[in-house]
C-alpha cells in the first residue's frame, strides 16, 4: 500500500497542495504534521513509520519533508529498507535499496540539510544587520498605528469597549492593554 506524508513548518501554512499531490500519486492514506522539521517529535510521522510494513511505499513530495538532517534521513531510510519498505521522493524519484540508490539519497540529503542551514544562517545575518538600525523591533509589526489607537481610546470616553471594537476593528484585548499603558 502507498502511504503519504505531508509536513509544513508552522500551523499557519497549508498542507493541501502536498496532500493533493500525494493522493494523485495513489496514496491511500496521508499522514500530516504541522511542525518544524527541526523537531525530533513529529507525531504523525512516528505513527506512519510504525504502520509501514514490508511491501508498502512511503511517498513524500520533497526530501526536506522527510527528515530533519542527513543523519536522520539515512537512519530512517536504512530502517525502512531493512523492513522492506520502499521510499518515493516525488521530486527525485524512487529511492532504490542499492549502493547507487543509497549514495544518491545520502548526497541529496546532505544538500537538503545544507540548504536549510544556509537559510537559517542568512536569516540570522539579516536579523543582526536589522538590529543595528535604530528603528528595529523584534517580532510582528504593530497592526494599528499610534493615531488609530489614540482615536479608539478617545471613543472609549463615550462608548463601550464592544462599540469601539465594532467601530474601529481594534479588539477589546488590545484596547484594554493600550488603556492600561496610559
Amino acid at each position: 500500500m502507498k502511504y503519504g506524508y505531508a509536513r509544513v513548518s508552522t500551523a499557519g501554512q497549508d498542507l493541501q497542495t502536498q496532500i493533493d499531490t500525494l493522493k494523485k500519486e495513489g496514496c491511500k492514506k496521508v499522514y500530516q504534521d504541522k511542525i518544524t522539521g527541526t523537531k525530533k517529535e513529529r507525531p504523525a510521522f512516528g505513527e506512519l513509520i510504525q504502520e509501514l510494513k514490508e511491501g508498502d511505499t512511503l511517498v513524500v513530495t520533497k526530501l526536506d519533508r522527510f527528515a530533519r538532517s542527513t543523519a536522520d534521513a539515512i537512519a530512517t531510510i536504512k530502517e525502512l529498507f531493512n523492513r522492506g519498505v520502499k521510499v518515493h521522493v516525488l521530486n527525485m524519484g524512487l529511492v532504490e535499496n542499492t549502493p547507487t540508490g543509497r549514495l544518491i539519497f545520502n548526497i541529496l540529503s546532505a544538500f537538503a540539510e545544507f540548504e536549510r542551514d544556509m537559510i537559517v544562517e542568512r536569516t540570522q545575518e539579516g536579523k543582526t544587520l536589522a538590529k543595528q538600525r535604530g528603528d528595529f523591533r523584534e517580532g510582528r509589526p504593530k497592526k494599528y498605528g499610534k493615531k488609530q489607537i489614540e482615536h479608539a481610546l478617545k471613543l472609549l470616553e463615550d462608548n463601550s469597549y464592544k462599540e469601539v471594537e465594532r467601530l474601529t476593528g481594534i479588539s477589546i484585548s488590545t484596547l484594554t492593554r493600550e488603556k492600561r499603558k496610559r
